[in-house]
């Protein structure tokens, strides 16, 4: 069994090399890997396709009591999340 392996957080989590049934998972550690580093803005990369991750990736965001806000991108300029600080 291979061991995990630790990346560090950069504030970007694109999901293009994903599947869709992994995305769940990766949008919780990351929004808490966020806090853990003091990223309080924050980019999830889904792409356009016909909607199945951007579903996936706002419905989380919906549901995660550690999500201030978050919005869509444009042409220009990407989506944006706000994960809340952690409290004490």
């Amino acid at each position: 069994m291979t061991e995990p392996l630790e990346i560090k957080n950069n504030g970007v989590l694109d999901l293009h090399h994903f599947s869709p049934k992994d995305v769940p998972v990766l949008i919780e550690e990351f929004i808490y890997s966020c806090n853990l580093s003091n990223i309080y803005e924050a980019r999830i990369i889904h792409g356009k396709g016909i909607g199945t991750l951007r579903d996936i990736v706002h419905a989380k965001l919906k549901g995660n009591s550690s999500v201030r806000d978050f919005w869509n991108g444009d042409q220009t300029n990407g989506g944006r999340l706000k994960p809340n600080p952690l409290s004490g």
